[in-house]
């Protein structure tokens, strides 16, 4: 089987299973760091001659990534495109299994049974610290509903408080976000690459916790160590 994934966490899901299936990846496929593939482009704009080309039985995508009319292009072209939706931690785990046993062929691998395990021990959390999740500035973007990087939060006792936003990713000022009545940002370094330099300075007083975004947006092999790598930075923020 020959395969294209158009989402980095989903390559770093097939890599760790089964790594001799890919035969493309997005030029933001970063893990594992020694992937060898042809790079098709960005998850924005993947050069699909080039995907075609490489003749897959199949290419994984995911809705909230990648373009649709970048989709129905490689459609067009003839290629099997199975396209995820993941906005809870449910649906990671469900989608997972769907990517690997049903999409690619294969046995349902140990590492996803070891991460539903890891995440059943967390225990339930009695109360949730009021929180804004910024995963842009200028302008300023923020988590606002159905996030799966929200889920994850809320069972590890963060409440996002943009949570209700009519918006998933809504653009809200930073002078709103300072009055939000937030306790806690958390701050990402990834999309927008938050750093102790860059971030926690526009929220003067603010507890910030700065968070691995491969553990808190991606899906795969990292839910294995997510709760613990995120609640470490929680702790570190209150330090």
């Amino acid at each position: 089987m020959r395969v294209v994934s158009l989402v980095p966490s989903l390559t770093e899901a097939v890599a760790a299973t089964r790594p001799e299936l890919l035969v493309g990846a997005t030029d933001w496929c970063s893990h594992p760091s020694d992937l060898d593939v042809v790079r098709i482009g960005g998850t924005k704009n993947p050069d699909t001659e080039r995907i075609a080309a490489l003749s897959p039985d199949l290419v994984i995508a995911n809705e909230e990534e990648n373009r649709p009319p970048d989709l129905a292009a490689l459609r067009d072209a003839g290629l099997d495109v199975l396209v995820t939706e993941v906005r809870t931690l449910e649906q990671a785990f469900t989608e997972l299994h769907r990517v690997l046993v049903d999409g690619c062929g294969l046995p349902r691998p140990a590492w996803l049974a070891e991460a539903e395990a890891v995440w059943r021990r967390v225990p339930p959390t009695t109360r949730r610290v009021p929180a804004i999740v910024p995963i842009w500035r200028r302008p300023w973007m923020v988590c606002g509903r159905d996030t799966f990087a929200g889920d994850v939060l809320a069972r590890l006792g963060v409440g996002n408080l943009y949570a209700g936003h009519p918006d998933r990713y809504p653009r809200i000022p930073i002078g709103e976000l300072n009055a939000s009545g937030a306790e806690l940002v958390v701050l990402p370094d990834e999309p927008y690459r938050f750093t102790a330099d860059d971030g926690p300075e526009a929220f003067p007083g603010l507890p910030a916790a700065l968070v691995s975004g491969r553990h808190l947006t991606w899906y795969g092999p990292s839910l294995r160590e997510a709760p613990d790598v995120i609640s470490a930075a929680l702790r570190a923020a209150h330090r």
